[in-house]
Order: structure tokens, then sequence, then C-alpha cells
């Protein structure tokens, strides 16, 4: 398959959409480009590329684009703190997911959102084919095993997404950590009761944030405390923004807002269980 990536503005006119590179030349004119990019990037510059799932409706490899920006300077660690989807309850507590050097892990109860993606897979996934809702339940759905729907698009279109940069920490071992744990999760046996999920997922000690933060306890930073994915936020945020200029660490944290698409609802900030972390949250150095 051709995964070559294309750059350009993205036109979205009255007769076709089409990438418009140098001299005028278009590409991509005729392809199924998802509405949420002509929404939000119409008359912007672009990357483009294929992917290997497929899109539904067409039967051909499904376009994913992102936005044509200056990469963050390498090695970094960003931690992202998702805010919680309205639909699923077990997303109540909201999520957590950390990118190491340009590589996103993402850790979940469900085995096939285990995985290591480059950050325009994370952020800008389109909603077709099986990244889509099912179009009539508009939830994950998957009795159809040829055309499962697992819901998982771009997390920036599902959800506002609040960022801690941090640089000067040990992203080998950071990666190293989070890749043997994505072997230890697919190499365990399966649930028995349900196929599609991780059986030894523990909402306490074995989840998305617990992950993370044994890793970055792993690393030495064995003050880093929490259990739900804001509560390790909030702390790890307050840890590294309070550590001395000696230690090398240098810190920002940003919110990128959520981009509104008909395939999910705005995202809702869960509530900081452990009171020690509303405090820490009022104390929290400005960057």
């Amino acid at each position: 398959m051709d995964t070559t990536i294309c750059r350009g503005i993205l036109r979205n006119g009255p007769g076709a959409s089409f990438l418009e590179g140098e001299n005028s030349r278009r590409y991509l004119e005729g392809e199924r480009i998802w509405s949420g990019y002509l929404a939000h990037f119409a008359d912007r510059r672009v990357y483009a590329r294929r992917l290997p799932q497929i899109d539904y409706e067409t039967g051909r490899p499904m376009l994913i684009m992102w936005p044509d920006v200056p990469a963050p300077p390498e090695p970094r660690c960003e931690l992202y703190f998702n805010e919680r989807l309205v639909k699923y309850p077990a997303s109540f507590l909201g999520h957590m997911a950390i990118n190491v050097s340009g590589e996103i892990f993402n850790f979940s109860h469900k085995i096939n959102e285990n995985e290591a993606m480059r950050p325009e897979e994370y952020f800008y996934r389109p909603a077709l084919g099986e990244f889509a809702p099912h179009p009539q339940t508009f939830r994950d759905n998957t009795d159809d095993p040829q055309k499962p729907y697992y819901d998982k698009f771009g997390r920036l279109f599902m959800r506002t997404i609040h960022v801690l940069h941090i640089a000067g920490l040990d992203t080998e071992a950071l990666a190293r950590y989070y890749h043997r744990e994505l072997d230890r999760i697919h190499a365990a046996p399966p649930d028995p009761k349900r196929p599609d999920a991780y059986a030894d997922f523990n909402l306490f000690t074995r989840s998305c944030s617990t992950i993370i933060r044994d890793g970055l306890r792993a690393a030495g930073y064995t003050k880093i405390s929490g259990i739900f994915p804001r509560d390790l936020f909030v702390n790890a945020a307050y840890f590294f923004l309070t550590q001395p200029p000696a230690s090398g660490i240098r810190v920002a944290r940003l919110t990128l807002r959520q981009l509104s698409v008909p395939e999910a609802a705005p995202s809702v900030m869960p509530p900081l269980l452990n009171p020690l972390n509303r405090c820490r949250e009022r104390r929290m150095p400005q960057t």
C-alpha cells in the first residue's frame, strides 16, 4: 500500500476536495476526505497519508490528515489527560496516555486499544471504517466481525486534552518500560468472558493511569502518585513543576481544545478524587 506523505493546502471546493501543492498541483482529488478534516482544516496546510485500515463505504484504505505545524524538539515526554466521554460510563474518570519522543503509548481495558502509535494517529484518525462509531448505535459495536466499529478515532476530535510537556527525563528508559508493558498485555491469556478485554486490567492497580505512573516511578521519579487519571496528572504536574532548576527538568502546560464533529459529544472534566490534589492544583506554579 502506498503510504507516501502528501503536503499541501486542503481545499474544499464546490465540485471536489483536494490538497493543493506547489504550482497549484492537485493531490487526492476524487478521494474521500473525512468531513471532520474539511470542517477544521480547510484552507490550512496539512499532511496526508494512507492508513492500512479500510473505509467501509469505499473499500479503499482511508486517508489521515493532520496540521502542518513544527514538531516539538526531541527528546521529550508529554502526559495527556483526556477528559471523559459522556456516552461511556467506563470513561467517567477520564483517560491518560503518554508521548515518549514522538511515540504515544495508550493503555486500556480493551485489548485493541493497548497500542503505541504516532501522534497524528492518536490525535487525528478519521471517524471512518473501524475507527468510527456504529452508524445506528453511535458508539462501539463489534457484532459484525467483518465490519467492527471501535469508536476510537482521533482523540482530539473526541475530547479536550490537557498536556504536560516535560523535557529532561530519561526517555529511552521510559520507552523500554512501556514497550515491555504492551508486550506483556498482548501476551496475556484472553478473558474467557470478554475476548476483547484485557483480563488483567484493574482500575486500582493496572489501568491506563497506573501503568503510566509506574513507568515514571521506574525511571526514578518515585514520589509521583495517583490512581485515577486526573489525580495522576495533577500530582505529576505539581511534582515536575516544583523541581529545582538544577534537576534539568523543564515543564510547560497547555490545553488542546476538542475539535467539534458530529460523531462525538463535548467531553466533560471529571472530578479530582484526592483532596490533596485539589490543593496542589490551586497552588500549581504557572508556566
